[in-house]
């Protein structure tokens, strides 16, 4: 039987060197927004979906938040398959940039709130 939360053991490595590497704008969400059930759910950094490896993840919402630096401006085929792909697992995606996280946080929360709102209506 598949495991429901589509954990991938073997990229656990991998996502244990990302969480020591984050950004400073995945930082500055993290401590400024997801952490500690902050958002009144409990977020997972750099947590192994699928075959991918999603910046923020909470179980419970089924939902996956990444935020994409400048390499991503190149990346958007990738990124739309990859969307997919978690789609596919019944997780939905919010993508910002790190301009968006340090240049206006609150916009980017509000973004998160509203969807988390909207998700249990």
């Amino acid at each position: 039987m598949p495991n429901n939360n589509h954990y991938n053991q073997n990229l656990k490595p991998f996502a244990r060197s990302l969480r020591k590497e984050s950004t400073k704008a995945e930082v500055r969400l993290w401590c400024e927004v997801l952490s500690k059930g902050k958002t009144g759910y409990t977020f997972l950094r750099q947590r192994p979906i699928g075959n991918y490896i999603a910046d923020f993840l909470c179980k419970e919402l089924k939902l996956v938040i990444e935020v994409d630096g400048y390499s991503h401006n190149f990346k958007t085929e990738e990124d739309l398959e990859r969307d997919k792909e978690i789609a596919d697992l019944g997780y939905t995606t919010l993508r910002f940039s790190d301009t968006e996280v340090m240049k206006d946080l609150p916009n980017v929360e509000r973004v998160i709130i509203g969807w988390i709102e909207s998700s249990q209506k």
